[in-house]
């Protein structure tokens, strides 16, 4: 098979780690990628976000299948016009990827649907979305509409810090993605990510992680795409697992494909553990990030049968997917001033050198200068993952590896895995 893969993060790196894998893959194409992508794929100068580009790019290397990464190039309707090239894509269409371009369409569908979820509103005039905090109660829960790379969520303790945080959001903050603003009712739990492999019809579990939202330890700072992440997390015992398949994923495909919009892909949703079950914080249209990085490590099998599968409409046949019993632990590591004004251009140093069978690094924004040197070019820029027989292992693997990487621009949280280690 020929594939081709679109992205440059990490989540892009470890699918390629993994898909080059596969025993099914001929020739492996990644657009644009990135320094780490390199070693296992062939690179293209083709942004993620230019679709039509994508398209004659697959037709010129006669691609088998397109699995798409970012939620941009999903946005930008790539898998429609993967469909009108006759080309199949691992990835949902334009309208079906607005369960996460648009939290208010999201919101408004599993209302439609009574998939449980926190109550909630949407506006997109300073004035209507300050009074509608009369009718929520604090904490303030305030979304960005569109896609803000993760960024476009807060949490606001009282009401002057909410109604600041509305005036920033819908005064620009983030473009057109705030617009409108959405308010929810803060909800009390757990939080974790259940993925879901989708054919249109069925789905397949994929397993489940928790990611590490806020920028520093202690859950402190800013929301950003993501600062770690392990897999399994144990906020997903069978019974929420059983009920969020029976709950959540089954009825949001049944529904999608019921208002025509097939959902194809992964189904990423974040999931709140209450007290009356679970309930969905959001749902993401594409592998999460850093979560798919944990994932891809504890993979058992092969990734592109199902990858196949997907883009093909018919996952029936398919096994569950296995994973190994290890715990995956994944330390991001971003620039400096991450995630208003991360530092570019710094020189990294000893990322690519051999830690070992047990842990892997993987790019999420570098590049390489004309003297070959490794530098940082984004905001989260490394990707530090490591296996071990239980939490404690996986975590003093990934920090040791840390460690060894010389890169005085960047910083990580030190307590990844902190609930894990709670629960003993």
């Amino acid at each position: 098979m020929n594939i081709l893969l679109v992205g440059s993060g990490g989540r892009e790196h470890a699918l390629a780690w993994k898909i080059a894998q596969s025993p099914l893959v001929k020739r492996l194409i990644c657009a644009p990628g990135n320094p780490g992508i390199e070693t296992y794929a062939e690179l293209a100068p083709v942004k993620a976000d230019d679709a039509q580009g994508l398209v004659v790019l697959a037709r010129e290397m006669r691609a088998d299948l397109v699995v798409v990464g970012p939620e941009a190039a999903l946005a930008n309707g790539l898998a429609d016009r993967l469909a009108a090239a006759g080309i199949l894509c691992f990835g949902p269409t334009s309208k079906a990827a607005q369960l996460e371009t648009s939290k208010a369409f999201s919101k408004a569908f599993m209302e439609r649907h009574d998939i449980p979820t926190a109550g909630y509103g949407v506006y997109d005039r300073v004035k209507d979305a300050r009074e509608a905090l009369n009718v929520f109660k604090p904490p303030y829960v305030i979304k960005a509409d569109g896609l803000a790379a993760g960024k476009g969520v807060a949490i606001s303790p009282d009401k002057p810090d909410a109604e600041a945080e509305i005036e920033r959001m819908l005064g620009g903050r983030f473009g057109q993605a705030g617009a409108r603003v959405v308010i929810e009712e803060f909800m009390d739990g757990e939080e974790g990510s259940l993925f879901a492999l989708c054919d249109g019809q069925r789905a397949v579990l994929f397993g489940g992680a928790q990611d590490h939202k806020r920028v520093f330890d202690g859950d402190l700072g800013p929301n950003t795409g993501g600062m770690g992440a392990y897999s399994p997390a144990p906020v997903f015992d069978e019974n929420l697992v059983f009920a969020a398949e029976k709950q959540v994923v089954l009825p949001t495909m049944a529904a999608m494909a019921a208002e025509g919009m097939p959902y194809r892909g992964v189904l990423y949703v974040g999931l709140m553990a209450t007290s009356d079950g679970p309930k969905v914080v959001e749902y993401n249209a594409r592998f999460g990030d850093p979560e798919c990085q944990v994932l891809m490590m504890r993979l058992a099998g092969d990734i592109v049968p199902y990858l196949l599968a997907c883009a093909r409409g018919d996952v029936s046949q398919l096994p569950s997917p296995a994973f190994k019993p290890q715990t995956v632990v994944c330390v991001v590591m971003a620039a400096k001033g991450y995630p208003d004004s991360p530092l570019e251009g710094s020189i990294i140093r000893g990322a690519e050198q051999n830690f070992g069978p047990h842990v892997q690094v993987f790019h999420a924004g570098t590049r390489r200068r004309d003297d070959g040197q490794l530098v940082a070019a984004g905001g989260r820029v490394l990707n530090i993952c490591a296996e071990g027989d239980d939490i404690t292992q996986a975590r003093e693997r990934a920090y040791e590896a840390v460690q060894k990487i010389d890169w005085p621009g960047g910083f990580c949280r030190s307590d990844i895995g902190w609930r894990a280690l709670d629960r003993g």
